[in-house]
């Protein structure tokens, strides 16, 4: 019989939820001794929207784009941090388009066993997209998905 989780993909985007469902993960990947791959997408889909319906002029498109870019490679270099003082490897992938489309395309290339998401933040305007996002990947993924929502997140990733 194969291991539960031989391939855990993380959803990361800055936000407290995906830092921790990023810890939640690394504490799984350490105790299955799976292979784990963090993924930040720079949502370029909604940024053409935004474009398009003439919210952005496309040089600020441009900027807010590569300020993106630059902020999702800082997620992953942190996450592939918090992964090293756990002693697991983890493999950083920076995507660009419609965000769970991306997450999917991910976990399918690596064969995942299980998608990892943030549990749900009451921030505003964000709340919105980011339960569509979640919804999207809930509707489509073809693997397991786990929505972390562990009060203790930080006692489990300290302890492991």
């Amino acid at each position: 019989m194969k291991p539960l989780f031989q391939t855990i993909v993380v959803a990361v985007s800055g936000s407290e939820a995906s830092i921790s469902a990023s810890k939640y993960a690394i504490v799984l990947a350490k105790q299955y001794r799976c292979r784990l791959v963090a993924v930040n997408v720079v949502d370029t889909a909604t940024l053409k929207e935004l474009l398009l319906s003439r919210i952005f002029v496309e040089d600020e498109s441009f900027e807010y784009e590569r300020s993106l870019e630059e902020n999702g490679q800082r997620y992953l270099n942190y996450i592939e941090e918090l992964a090293g003082r756990k002693g697991v490897a983890v493999e950083k992938v920076m995507r660009k388009g419609a965000v769970f489309s991306e997450i999917i395309n991910v976990a399918e290339e690596r064969e995942a066993d299980l998608i990892i998401l943030g549990g749900f933040e009451e921030k505003g305007g964000t709340r919105d997209v980011l339960s569509r996002q979640r919804r999207d990947i809930l509707l489509h993924a073809k693997c397991s998905i786990l929505v972390v929502k562990e009060p203790d997140v930080e006692f489990l990733y300290r302890k492991a």
